[in-house]
C-alpha cells in the first residue's frame, strides 16, 4: 500500500482524491500496489465531508510523516507551495504537480534537489491539464530534436475568442460569459493578458531545450485589444485568431512568444475551439504530432496529477530523469524574427494605399462592409523590427500576426 498526501482540498486536489477512489482497482493494477490518500492539508475544515477525517492544518503533519511516499502540491501560486515542496523532498518524499506558476519559477531547482535525493519531481499536469504533453518531450520524443512548439495553451482565452469569431459578440460581453460559467476568474488579467500561457511555454521550452526559459523575458500580449472588428476581416481571409504559445529554433537560436495570431484553415490549431487545448510539436525526425483535449478542468487536471502519482510509486528510489539545466536560455530578439501581419489602419483605401505599399511592399488592401474610415491588409515576410518602424508612419488601430506553422 502506498500512502500519499494532497496539499489543498480545491478543485484539483478534490478531484485527485475523487480519481483515486473512482478508479482505485485499475490504478493499483498500473501502479503494482493500491494507492491511499492518508492526508490532506488545507487551511478550512469540511465538516460533513469523508475528507474531514484525512484533514491536517500543518505541513509538518506531512512531512514528518514516515508512511507517506508521495506528496501531491494543488495549492496553486509559488509560495508557500515551494516552501512545502523543499520540506517534502528534503523529507524523502517525491512531489507531483499542477502548480504552473511553481514549476515555472523554480522548476530545474525541485527537478535537481528530487534527483539527488533519488526521488521524482514530476509536473505533467502544470501544462495542459489532462493532455499528456511533459511526459512524450521527457521520454517519448527523446530521439528528436524539436524545432518548434506551438499551442493552444489556456480554455479561457480560447473560449473567449471562439466565441467572438462564431457569434460576434464583443470581447467584454464573452468575457463576462466566460466569468459567470466559471471559465475566467473574476481578475481575469493571468488568462486574458497572455501570462497563463506565458508560463506554460515557458516550461516547454526548457524541457524541449534542456536549459532554462525566464518566463518574465518572453515577448507576451494578451487577447484584450481583439475586436469583433479583428474577426471581419479574418474571416474574410479565412482564418481565425488565437492565443498561440510558441517557440521555435533557427539558426541556433530559441524564439518565443505569447500572442494573438491569425491562423487559417491549414494550420493543425484552427479547429481547437472552446475551453479546448491543443499542442503542436515538430521533430526534426517525426515530423509533426499533434495534442488535443481538456487542457484544464477538476478530472482532466487530476487525472494528469495521479498518472504521475502512479509513476512515483512504480519508480520509487529511483529517479526518472528530466533534462532541464539551471543554466539559463539565450533567447533570440522578438525584433529579429520573420513572419507577416495583419494590419488595420485609418485611413481611406482609395488615397492611402499607394503609401501603404511604400512602407509594405505589394500588398493587397482588404475592406469589409459595414466597417468605415478604416482599411486591412497582410504584409510580406518582413523582421518585427522592420514593421515597427514601417508602422510609425500610419494610425495603426491593431496589428495581428500571422502563422504559418511550418519553418521555411
Amino acid at each position: 500500500m502506498a500512502k500519499i498526501a494532497v496539499l489543498g482540498y480545491g478543485t484539483v486536489g478534490s478531484g485527485v482524491v475523487e480519481v483515486l477512489s473512482t478508479n482505485s482497482s485499475s490504478i493499483a493494477t498500473r501502479a503494482g500496489q493500491p494507492i491511499e490518500v492518508k492526508s490532506v492539508l488545507d487551511i478550512r475544515d469540511f465538516p460533513g465531508d469523508p475528507i474531514q477525517e484525512k484533514i491536517v492544518h500543518d505541513i509538518d503533519d506531512i512531512v514528518n510523516d514516515p508512511e507517506i511516499d508521495v506528496v501531491v502540491e494543488v495549492m496553486g501560486g509559488v509560495e508557500p507551495a515551494f516552501t512545502f515542496v523543499k520540506k517534502a523532498l528534503d523529507a524523502g518524499k517525491s512531489v507531483c504537480t499542477s502548480n504552473k506558476a511553481l514549476v515555472a519559477a523554480h522548476g530545474p531547482e525541485l527537478l535537481e534537489m528530487a534527483k539527488e535525493r533519488k526521488l521524482n519531481f514530476m509536473f505533467e499536469a502544470s501544462v495542459g491539464g489532462g493532455i499528456p504533453i511533459i511526459r512524450p518531450l521527457n521520454q517519448s520524443l527523446t530521439a528528436d530534436e524539436i524545432t518548434k512548439i506551438t499551442g493552444i495553451l489556456n480554455g479561457t482565452t480560447n473560449y473567449i475568442l471562439t466565441k467572438m469569431s462564431k457569434e460576434g459578440s464583443s470581447y467584454e460581453e464573452t468575457l463576462k460569459e466566460a466569468q459567470e460559467l466559471g471559465y475566467a476568474e473574476r481578475n481575469p488579467e493571468a488568462d486574458v493578458e497572455g501570462y497563463d500561457a506565458c508560463r506554460k511555454i515557458a516550461i516547454l521550452t526548457s524541457l524541449a531545450y534542456g536549459s532554462t526559459v525566464n518566463f518574465e523575458e518572453v515577448t507576451t500580449e494578451g487577447i484584450s485589444k481583439i475586436s469583433t472588428a479583428d474577426f471581419k476581416y479574418a474571416e474574410k481571409l479565412g482564418c481565425v485568431v488565437k492565443l498561440l504559445a510558441t517557440s521555435y529554433r533557427r539558426d541556433e537560436k530559441v524564439y518565443v512568444i505569447t500572442a494573438p495570431f491569425m491562423i487559417d484553415s491549414t494550420h493543425p490549431l484552427y479547429n481547437v475551439n472552446d475551453v479546448l487545448n491543443g499542442i503542436y510539436v515538430n521533430g526534426n525526425v517525426l515530423g509533426n504530432v499533434m495534442f488535443f483535449g481538456a487542457g484544464a478542468g477538476k478530472l482532466p487536471t487530476a487525472s494528469a496529477v495521479v498518472a504521475d502519482v502512479v509513476d512515483c510509486v512504480k519508480h520509487k528510489g529511483t529517479n526518472v530523469m528530466t533534462v532541464w539545466a539551471k543554466t539559463k536560455l539565450e533567447l533570440g530578439k522578438t525584433d529579429d524574427e520573420v513572419r507577416e501581419f495583419f494590419v488595420r489602419i485609418n485611413g481611406d483605401a482609395s488615397k492611402d494605399a499607394d503609401a501603404v505599399k511604400a512602407a509594405f511592399g505589394d500588398v493587397s488592401v482588404i475592406t469589409v462592409d459595414g466597417i468605415e474610415g478604416e482599411f486591412g491588409f497582410v504584409t510580406g515576410e518582413m523582421t518585427e523590427k522592420a514593421f515597427n518602424e514601417a508602422a510609425k508612419k500610419f494610425s495603426v488601430i491593431n496589428r495581428i500576426r500571422i502563422d504559418k506553422t511550418i519553418l521555411k
